[in-house]
């Protein structure tokens, strides 16, 4: 039978309450990995290193100023063994919502706690991003498998922008009310650096308030893969082991998903250190580019809803190629920014909001169409290792092209390779085969 041939029944309050996810987890992606921590744990970093620059976290000699991005890119290496088995066991547990909350308030838990990142703590707050990042990984691997059970494949592509473009709306509203508050800072008699502490615990506080709205409205289902025969990660365990092998028979489902981890690498780790490229080589106050994030923050928004019209128009996958070809141009244009002017960083990041939301709203549903039903949180819990804060590649090459080189401009172009490749991947996937040979009905536009 095909998967997916009619929307499963859904209610608006549930989708409603599904998007607010979204609204709830984005304060994390913008105030802390985006704006926030980068330059705050990079301070830290700073005034624990030796006489080199170099800090020494379980005797490993990193320097200061690539502590972050070796801590995300270390995040998400630990995700691809995480991440899998939590869609596997959401697969085959009727109790979702609760691996939801679980790990949700796991996530924003270690988020508030690092309240206590003072002095030289570089390590407990390097330790502590870690457990968030992966808990808000594997909360969004649960929250992305219920698209599928409330949007059918022709719905898909509009419901999953909306819930982009909710994301950033809340995400820019927090990080607009901390940025009034760094703004306030002087006034107050109160240092920049402790209002970027207080600034990164609002966001686990706002993470974890928000999250009782999806709580409350999102429906438990059946599990789509059956019961769980015995003890539930034993099961999740055994049930990864049969999808890496399901994945096998899907090439073409695995052709995007090789195509998406590339790019989408790419798209996180511009995110997640545009801060520090524009702290350290563009010179530029922290105030220009908190601005600039709200910027991309409100752009992002009527992106995510414009490319998801283009998209009706013109297909998703035209679309998304598309969106990888500015992000190209991004890069390149990046690399030749004069330092310590802020205009051309500001329009450069306007044209990154255009882009943002649409290419990874579009690129979820696009996936959702190419998992085989009953497999929709595994697959997902594959996909999210690339997704929303969790790239490693990027940062990894990001942090040792700089730690070679010394300069942080060519770390930046070093990552326009994830876009060419990714594009050259996924133009050359035959998208309508793919989404038949996975079993489901695709729309009518592609």
């Amino acid at each position: 039978m095909a998967a997916d041939a009619e929307a499963p029944p859904s209610t608006r309050g549930e989708r409603i309450g599904w998007y607010f996810y979204d609204w709830a987890n984005s304060a994390f992606s913008t105030t802390v990995v985006t704006v926030f921590l980068g330059p705050y744990l990079g301070s830290i970093a700073d005034n624990a290193a030796d006489a080199n620059g170099r800090v020494h976290p379980f005797g490993v000699p990193v320097a200061a100023g690539s502590l972050f991005a070796y801590t995300v890119s270390l995040s998400v290496v630990l995700q691809v063994l995480v991440l899998p088995v939590v869609g596997a066991i959401a697969d085959r547990s009727p109790h979702k919502k609760q691996q939801l909350a679980l790990t949700a308030y796991i996530g924003a838990g270690a988020t508030t706690a690092l309240v206590f990142l003072t002095g030289d703590r570089y390590l407990l707050g390097a330790l502590l991003f870690l457990v968030a990042n992966i808990a808000f990984g594997a909360s969004v691997v649960v929250y992305n498998s219920f698209l599928p059970q409330i949007a059918g494949p022709d719905d898909r592509d509009r419901v999953s922008s909306i819930g982009w473009a909710v994301g950033y709306i809340g995400g820019g509203l927090l990080l607009a009310l901390n940025v009034a508050a760094v703004s306030g800072a002087e006034a107050f008699g109160v240092s920049s650096g402790e209002i970027a502490r207080w600034s990164i615990v609002s966001a686990g506080v706002w993470w974890a308030a928000f999250t009782t709205i999806p709580l409350r409205q999102l429906h438990d289902r059946p599990a789509v893969a059956g019961a769980a025969s015995g003890s539930a990660l034993l099961d999740g365990f055994r049930q990864l082991g049969r999808t890496l092998r399901e994945l096998k028979g899907f090439p073409l489902t695995l052709l995007f998903l090789i195509a998406y981890v590339i790019y989408n690498d790419g798209i996180q780790t511009v995110i997640a250190l545009a801060s520090v490229y524009a702290d350290k080589e563009l010179r530029l106050p922290q105030s220009v580019q908190v601005q600039t994030i709200l910027l991309v923050q409100l752009l992002a928004f009527f992106g995510a809803l414009l490319l998801g019209w283009i998209a009706r128009r013109f297909g998703p996958w035209k679309t998304v190629l598309g969106s990888l070809v500015v992000w190209a141009v991004v890069l390149a244009v990046a690399y030749t920014l004069p330092a310590g002017q802020p205009i051309p960083f500001v329009l450069l990041g306007a044209l990154i909001g255009l882009v943002l939301g649409g290419s990874q709203a579009l690129s979820r549903s696009l996936f959702s169409q190419l998992i085989p039903q009953g497999s929709e949180a595994q697959y997902f819990g594959i996909y999210e290792i690339s997704d929303k804060g969790t790239s490693w590649l990027g940062p990894l090459l990001f942090g040792v092209t700089f730690q070679v080189t010394g300069s942080y401009r060519t770390a930046i172009i070093s990552l326009i390779a994830f876009f060419v490749i990714g594009f050259v991947a996924l133009a050359a996937l035959p998208l309508r085969n793919a989404i038949l040979a996975a079993g489901n009905t695709p729309p009518r536009v592609l």
